[in-house]
């Protein structure tokens, strides 16, 4: 590609892209339905056990750092890293790098599915106990539940 053509082409990209702020909205007057948002616990425990799955999986088969580990502890790319290094080969060095960022990014993916999985835990058994607290509360003396007509009562 010669260097004019990149230019042009970046101009046509620059020219595209809007620099004027777009708010995440409906229009004003624009459908929606005005529902509230709606989770089921159904739902919640879904995406925690995906979220656990995917946890379990990273932490298995992303591991470059201590895949093929040997007696001393070192996996098969940092021995690899070493035996270039001592043969004065820069990739070596460049190797090792790529290992500790790599593990560094699987870590905190790592780290994000577990709050994913143990706040979608607790989110559940919290409303869980939300809606028993309510319950109870929302019930007459004899346990039978209290009319809508008497609910109203309480927004006015």
């Amino acid at each position: 590609m010669a260097w004019e053509e990149w230019e042009t082409l970046k101009a046509q990209a620059a020219d595209r892209r809007s620099t004027h702020m777009r708010l995440n909205q409906l229009e004003p007057g624009g459908g929606g339905g005005g529902g509230d948002l709606v989770v089921h616990q159904d739902d919640l425990g879904a995406v925690g056990h995906e979220a656990y799955i995917l946890w379990e999986g990273l932490r298995k088969d992303a591991d470059i750092a201590g895949a093929g580990a040997g007696k001393d502890g070192a996996g098969s790319t940092m021995q690899a890293a070493a035996n270039l290094k001592s043969h004065g080969f820069d990739t070596g060095g460049a190797l090792e790098t790529t290992v500790d960022v790599w593990t560094s990014q699987v870590k905190s993916v790592l780290q994000a599915c577990a709050h994913i999985s143990n706040h979608l835990d607790y989110s559940k058994k919290l409303h869980a106990q939300d809606d028993a607290q309510i319950a109870a509360v929302l019930s007459n003396p004899d346990g039978s539940t209290v009319p809508v007509s008497k609910l109203s009562e309480y927004f006015k």
